[in-house]
């Protein structure tokens, strides 16, 4: 059920109704029922899945916080397998067999599994994975409703694609809920349609580039091909992911729920670290909090701090997807970082400085998407090549694909130097009503295509 669908806006206004005619109490099964429904919407079996790996993690938090010593690592174990290797199996399998296949012989094809990728497994895990571990740790308290740690989990504006909510960043607005005011209704439908627009007009008509060039790169030989479409999908990747959070943020909101922001203009960063620190704020916090300070973080000297670099994004890129390109792509963040260590310490470059900079950054990461887009690891080094030593060839942006790029550009400069589009939440009413009917009016002319295009990251 895509968020951009008449079905999901029918669901939405359902549930909104319902959840504010019941009494309180019921409102948690009302959610916990809805978002069983949505995910089920995709593949009913599946929802057997969820239900395991909550049963499991609930369980296991209890099971840490009333016994000592072996026997809570053995719950934290067990709720790790169980994660991990559910995950490892639907993700993985079919990579590792045919790699190793591969190994012991080489050139013989090999049929995959028939395995099927249930949506969003990527994001609950992790989810489930940080409330386990904290519990572990003594920075959550447990939950003691099986109902309550379902509907943390299973909550339907985050459980495909994200943010990944933290335990008490939810159960603080949970535990503590107070219907949304007007001024979080307004946000709330600002965020909604802030992120149809980032979706339906800027990501799909920069997928129409990308798709177009990475289906048959060695159709479209030329450096301008190679980087005006890679380039597309850096824009498209953009906008079809903060344009999903927006819209689950807002979502969230209009229940009276605040999820964490998960994007902050990120091609505006001036370092590939700082780029991290925009881009999927979510996981990045994740992959530090629970892999890069488990390894030891920066307290063991350099070498140690380059290895935990690396081995953070390496696999930060094979959780995006199971192939070698997303090892490449993740090692190659990784280096990136473990350089600007070096180079720039960790502070964030200011002044003028941060211009070139920024272009620079903006092209290593656009680089970097070829690996992540393009179908294995010959055509991304064939893009790669183009890039560099191909003939000069032609641009694929269109004029209106550069005036949306210079729209948007616009737009970021004017949030991230003057707050604009954060005054113009917070403005009043009439400035309000204004910026909706064009986000409306725009959305009615300028959306890219009558199909309804899936998210990005639901394939992960």
């Amino acid at each position: 059920m895509l968020f951009t669908t008449f079905q999901f806006a029918i669901f939405l206004a359902v549930v909104l109704a319902l959840h504010y005619a019941l009494p309180r109490p019921a409102r948690r099964y009302l959610l916990l029922a809805a978002s069983l429904y949505f995910y089920m919407a995709w593949n009913p079996k599946f929802v057997l899945l969820i239900l395991f790996l909550i049963t499991i993690d609930f369980f296991a938090a209890k099971w840490i916080v009333s016994r000592q010593g072996a026997a809570r690592r053995m719950a934290l174990l067990v709720s790790l397998v169980a994660n991990v290797g559910l995950l490892g199996w639907f993700k993985y399998a079919n990579f590792f067999r045919e790699t190793w296949l591969n190994l012991l012989h080489p050139g013989v094809p090999v049929a995959p599994m028939d395995i099927i990728l249930p949506l969003g497994i990527s994001f609950h895990t992790f989810q489930s994975i940080s409330y386990v571990i904290d519990v572990y740790r003594g920075e959550q308290e447990v939950i003691q409703s099986y109902v309550d740690y379902s509907l943390f989990v299973a909550f339907f504006p985050q459980l495909v694609a994200g943010p990944i909510v933290r335990a008490k960043e939810f159960f603080h607005d949970y535990f503590n809920w107070a219907p949304p005011t007007a001024e979080e209704w307004q946000r709330g439908i600002y965020f909604i349609l802030t992120g149809f627009v980032k979706k339906l007009i800027f990501a799909d008509r920069f997928s129409m580039v990308a798709d177009a060039y990475f289906t048959r790169p060695e159709a479209m030989p030329g450096l301008l091909q190679a980087w005006s479409g890679t380039i597309a999908f850096g824009l498209q990747i953009f906008f079809d992911f903060s344009g999903y959070t927006d819209i689950a943020i807002g979502v969230a909101l209009l229940f009276g729920y605040h999820f964490p922001e998960n994007f902050r203009r990120p091609y505006l960063a001036a370092t590939v670290t700082e780029f991290w620190r925009r881009w999927h704020m979510t996981l990045s916090s994740w992959l530090r909090d629970y892999i890069y300070i488990s390894l030891g973080g920066n307290r063991r000297g350099s070498i140690r701090t380059w290895a935990n670099l690396m081995a953070t994004m390496l696999l930060g890129g094979l959780w995006h997807g199971a192939s070698w390109n997303f090892i490449i792509w993740g090692g190659y963040h990784g280096a990136a970082l473990a350089v600007e260590r070096v180079i720039f310490g960790r502070g964030e470059r200011r002044g003028v400085a941060r211009i070139p900079l920024g272009v620079i950054t903006f092209l290593v990461v656009n680089l970097g998407w070829v690996f992540f887009r393009a179908k294995g690891l010959p055509a991304a080094l064939f893009v790669i090549r183009q890039m560099f030593t191909g003939d000069a060839g032609k641009n694929l942006l269109t004029g209106s694909n550069l005036a949306l790029a210079g729209v948007a550009l616009a737009i970021a400069l004017g949030e991230e130097y003057g707050q604009a589009l954060t005054r113009l939440a917070n403005g009043p009413t009439w400035a309000r009503t204004v910026a909706a009917v064009v986000a409306l009016l725009a959305l009615e002319l300028f959306t890219a295509s009558d199909l309804a295009i899936p998210f990005v990251y639901f394939q992960f």
